[in-house]
């Protein structure tokens, strides 16, 4: 089974997961914007298990729908590296510019499509929604 490293600018904080992606996707809302410093969020979700290593503040935010999701990003650059969802611990979200790998698969959804900046192109195979559909 492959297995994958994700890392923060400073390689302090690293998470490797296995296997393939469960799915990747690109999320337009504005807190994603806010927390990523760019126009979008893109996240590769994994199945666990995955490994950690270093140390990670923890952040906390509610989503539109009330989940609580749990950001860890690196307490000495400050770059997010992952994410898991309160009650759903047997998945990871993890930022897919932390793995540094121009070939990863391309995103299948797109989320809060409303709050996408019109020049931002998607692959033509992407899945849009203009909320979070779950």
């Amino acid at each position: 089974m492959r297995s994958r490293t994700a890392s923060c600018s400073c390689g302090q904080l690293r998470i490797e997961v296995q296997g393939e992606p469960r799915g990747v996707g690109v999320c337009h809302c504005l807190a994603c914007q806010r927390r990523t410093g760019s126009v979008f969020a893109a996240l590769a979700s994994f199945s666990a298990p995955y490994t950690v290593s270093g140390t990670a503040t923890e952040y906390v935010r509610v989503g539109d729908q009330g989940a609580k999701f749990i950001f860890r990003f690196c307490p000495v650059c400050g770059t997010t590296v992952f994410h898991t969802e309160e009650g759903m611990e047997q998945s990871v979200s993890v930022a897919v510019g932390a793995f540094a790998d121009p070939g990863f698969p391309p995103p299948q959804d797109s989320v809060y499509d409303c709050r996408r900046h019109p020049w931002v192109q998607l692959p033509p195979s992407t899945k849009v929604f203009d909320k979070d559909p779950n």
